[in-house]
Protein backbone atom coordinates (compact mmCIF):
# COMPACT_ATOMS: atom_id res chain seq x y z
CA UNK A 1 0.00 0.00 0.00
CA UNK A 2 1.42 3.51 -1.00
CA UNK A 3 2.89 6.08 1.41
CA UNK A 4 0.92 9.13 1.41
CA UNK A 5 2.52 12.20 2.44
CA UNK A 6 1.36 14.20 5.28
CA UNK A 7 -0.61 17.46 4.69
CA UNK A 8 2.10 18.96 6.37
CA UNK A 9 4.87 18.08 4.21
CA UNK A 10 3.00 18.79 1.23
CA UNK A 11 3.16 22.92 1.30
CA UNK A 12 6.99 22.54 1.85
CA UNK A 13 7.42 21.32 -1.75
CA UNK A 14 5.95 24.94 -3.04
CA UNK A 15 8.66 26.96 -2.09
CA UNK A 16 11.14 24.74 -2.89
CA UNK A 17 9.94 24.88 -6.84
CA UNK A 18 9.72 28.47 -6.15
CA UNK A 19 13.42 28.96 -5.19
CA UNK A 20 14.17 26.64 -8.06
CA UNK A 21 12.29 28.88 -10.62
CA UNK A 22 13.61 31.91 -9.64
CA UNK A 23 17.41 30.11 -9.36
CA UNK A 24 16.65 28.82 -13.02
CA UNK A 25 15.58 32.39 -13.96
CA UNK A 26 18.32 34.35 -12.43
CA UNK A 27 20.56 31.72 -13.76
CA UNK A 28 19.16 32.68 -17.80
CA UNK A 29 18.75 36.44 -17.48
CA UNK A 30 22.42 38.55 -17.32
CA UNK A 31 21.53 41.38 -15.72
CA UNK A 32 24.59 42.64 -17.69
CA UNK A 33 23.27 42.03 -20.97
CA UNK A 34 19.84 43.87 -20.03
CA UNK A 35 20.68 47.16 -21.68
CA UNK A 36 21.03 44.94 -24.84
CA UNK A 37 17.84 43.16 -25.14
CA UNK A 38 14.92 43.55 -26.75
CA UNK A 39 11.91 42.88 -24.98
CA UNK A 40 8.49 43.26 -26.52
CA UNK A 41 6.48 42.88 -23.44
CA UNK A 42 8.46 45.40 -21.40
CA UNK A 43 9.12 47.36 -24.01
CA UNK A 44 12.72 47.57 -24.10
CA UNK A 45 14.80 48.38 -26.60
CA UNK A 46 13.76 50.31 -30.02
CA UNK A 47 10.28 50.22 -30.94
CA UNK A 48 10.76 49.50 -34.57
CA UNK A 49 12.79 46.17 -33.35
CA UNK A 50 10.11 45.69 -30.80
CA UNK A 51 7.52 45.53 -34.06
CA UNK A 52 9.76 43.67 -36.39
CA UNK A 53 10.06 40.85 -33.54
CA UNK A 54 6.47 40.27 -33.52
CA UNK A 55 5.99 40.57 -36.79
CA UNK A 56 8.09 37.69 -37.55
CA UNK A 57 6.91 35.79 -34.99
CA UNK A 58 3.76 35.85 -36.32
CA UNK A 59 5.34 35.19 -39.56
CA UNK A 60 6.57 31.97 -38.41
CA UNK A 61 3.63 30.99 -36.65
CA UNK A 62 1.89 31.32 -40.48
CA UNK A 63 4.83 29.38 -42.22
CA UNK A 64 4.32 26.22 -39.35
CA UNK A 65 0.97 25.65 -39.86
CA UNK A 66 1.84 26.36 -43.77
CA UNK A 67 4.10 23.94 -43.73
CA UNK A 68 2.43 21.40 -41.36
CA UNK A 69 -0.38 21.47 -43.70
CA UNK A 70 1.61 21.25 -47.22
CA UNK A 71 3.75 17.88 -45.43
CA UNK A 72 0.51 16.73 -44.32
CA UNK A 73 -1.35 16.97 -47.44
CA UNK A 74 1.08 15.25 -49.24
CA UNK A 75 1.10 12.36 -46.40
CA UNK A 76 -2.67 11.89 -46.56
CA UNK A 77 -2.27 12.34 -50.81
CA UNK A 78 0.36 9.18 -51.02
CA UNK A 79 -1.53 7.26 -48.30
CA UNK A 80 -4.98 7.44 -48.50
CA UNK A 81 -5.18 8.47 -52.41
CA UNK A 82 -2.14 6.76 -53.46
CA UNK A 83 -0.98 9.78 -55.41
CA UNK A 84 2.23 11.74 -54.30
CA UNK A 85 1.60 15.82 -54.22
CA UNK A 86 5.01 17.03 -56.11
CA UNK A 87 3.97 20.58 -55.45
CA UNK A 88 3.69 19.95 -51.97
CA UNK A 89 7.65 18.83 -51.76
CA UNK A 90 8.51 22.20 -53.32
CA UNK A 91 6.24 24.51 -50.93
CA UNK A 92 7.64 22.76 -47.92
CA UNK A 93 11.05 23.02 -49.00
CA UNK A 94 10.35 27.19 -50.22
CA UNK A 95 8.07 27.79 -46.69
CA UNK A 96 11.08 25.51 -44.60
CA UNK A 97 13.74 28.00 -46.00
CA UNK A 98 11.52 30.92 -45.01
CA UNK A 99 10.98 29.34 -41.40
CA UNK A 100 14.85 28.73 -40.98
CA UNK A 101 16.25 32.54 -41.84
CA UNK A 102 13.12 34.36 -40.11
CA UNK A 103 13.44 32.12 -37.29
CA UNK A 104 17.19 32.63 -37.50
CA UNK A 105 16.37 36.34 -36.85
CA UNK A 106 13.55 36.39 -34.19
CA UNK A 107 15.77 34.42 -32.43
CA UNK A 108 18.80 36.52 -32.32
CA UNK A 109 16.34 39.39 -31.21
CA UNK A 110 15.22 37.29 -28.42
CA UNK A 111 18.72 36.35 -27.54
CA UNK A 112 17.60 32.46 -27.92
CA UNK A 113 20.83 31.10 -29.83
CA UNK A 114 22.93 28.88 -28.15
CA UNK A 115 25.81 30.97 -26.41
CA UNK A 116 28.84 29.93 -23.67
CA UNK A 117 28.53 33.11 -21.51
CA UNK A 118 30.54 31.55 -18.69
CA UNK A 119 32.97 33.82 -18.91
CA UNK A 120 30.81 36.65 -19.45
CA UNK A 121 28.53 36.69 -16.88
CA UNK A 122 31.67 36.82 -14.20
CA UNK A 123 32.86 39.71 -15.73
CA UNK A 124 32.22 43.30 -14.69
CA UNK A 125 29.55 45.47 -16.89
CA UNK A 126 32.46 47.11 -18.49
CA UNK A 127 34.71 43.98 -19.18
CA UNK A 128 31.53 42.54 -19.97
CA UNK A 129 30.09 44.74 -22.46
CA UNK A 130 33.98 44.98 -24.14
CA UNK A 131 33.03 41.38 -24.96
CA UNK A 132 29.59 41.99 -26.43
CA UNK A 133 30.79 45.18 -28.32
CA UNK A 134 33.71 42.34 -30.07
CA UNK A 135 30.99 39.70 -30.58
CA UNK A 136 28.60 42.14 -31.90
CA UNK A 137 30.90 43.72 -34.39
CA UNK A 138 31.95 39.90 -35.58
CA UNK A 139 28.25 39.31 -36.42
CA UNK A 140 27.95 42.46 -37.87
CA UNK A 141 30.96 41.87 -40.45
CA UNK A 142 29.82 38.40 -40.88
CA UNK A 143 26.01 40.14 -41.59
CA UNK A 144 27.68 42.38 -44.34
CA UNK A 145 29.57 39.48 -46.40
CA UNK A 146 26.30 37.89 -45.99
CA UNK A 147 24.30 40.24 -47.60
CA UNK A 148 26.82 40.81 -50.03
CA UNK A 149 26.23 37.37 -51.10
CA UNK A 150 22.76 37.76 -51.22
CA UNK A 151 23.20 40.37 -53.30
CA UNK A 152 25.56 39.07 -55.61
CA UNK A 153 22.87 35.47 -55.86
CA UNK A 154 19.53 38.11 -56.15
CA UNK A 155 21.39 40.02 -58.90
CA UNK A 156 21.77 36.64 -60.68
CA UNK A 157 19.02 34.44 -60.29
CA UNK A 158 16.23 35.43 -62.94
CA UNK A 159 14.40 31.78 -62.76
CA UNK A 160 11.67 30.13 -60.75
CA UNK A 161 11.04 26.56 -59.06
CA UNK A 162 9.81 24.36 -61.68
CA UNK A 163 6.37 23.17 -60.61
CA UNK A 164 4.91 25.93 -58.61
CA UNK A 165 6.76 28.69 -60.60
CA UNK A 166 8.04 30.72 -58.09
CA UNK A 167 10.69 33.01 -58.53
CA UNK A 168 13.96 31.96 -56.88
CA UNK A 169 14.61 35.40 -55.58
CA UNK A 170 11.40 35.45 -53.70
CA UNK A 171 13.09 32.45 -51.76
CA UNK A 172 16.70 34.38 -51.75
CA UNK A 173 14.92 37.21 -50.40
CA UNK A 174 14.71 35.52 -46.71
CA UNK A 175 18.57 35.33 -46.31
CA UNK A 176 18.68 39.62 -47.40
CA UNK A 177 15.86 39.90 -44.49
CA UNK A 178 17.44 37.70 -41.98
CA UNK A 179 20.90 39.12 -41.91
CA UNK A 180 19.42 43.01 -42.77
CA UNK A 181 17.58 42.67 -39.31
CA UNK A 182 20.37 40.94 -37.72
CA UNK A 183 23.42 43.55 -38.97
CA UNK A 184 21.01 46.21 -37.58
CA UNK A 185 19.87 44.71 -33.77
CA UNK A 186 24.07 43.73 -33.93
CA UNK A 187 25.20 47.42 -34.67
CA UNK A 188 22.44 49.02 -32.39
CA UNK A 189 23.65 46.62 -29.44
CA UNK A 190 27.44 47.56 -30.54
CA UNK A 191 26.10 51.23 -30.04
CA UNK A 192 24.87 50.43 -26.78
CA UNK A 193 27.87 48.28 -25.49
CA UNK A 194 30.25 51.61 -26.20
CA UNK A 195 27.62 53.39 -24.09
CA UNK A 196 27.84 50.84 -21.17
CA UNK A 197 31.23 50.90 -21.50
CA UNK A 198 32.08 54.70 -21.21
CA UNK A 199 29.28 55.03 -18.22
CA UNK A 200 30.92 55.64 -14.82
CA UNK A 201 30.85 52.10 -13.07
CA UNK A 202 28.16 52.46 -9.61
CA UNK A 203 29.13 50.75 -6.32
CA UNK A 204 26.20 48.56 -7.14
CA UNK A 205 28.29 47.32 -10.30
CA UNK A 206 32.05 47.01 -9.05
CA UNK A 207 32.27 43.19 -9.48
CA UNK A 208 31.51 40.26 -11.86
CA UNK A 209 28.69 37.32 -10.43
Amino acid sequence: MPISSSPATRPAAAPDIQAAIDEAEAYLNDPNRAPLEIDTEHRRGPAVFRWITLAMEHLIATLLVALIVAVSANVIGRSLLNHSLPWADELARMLFIWLIFVGAAAAFARYEHIAVDFLVRRLRPRAAHALYLLQHLIIAGLMGVVLWGGYVVMSRSTGRTALLGVPWNLINFSLVLCATFILAVSLWRAWQSVGQIRRPASPDHQGGR
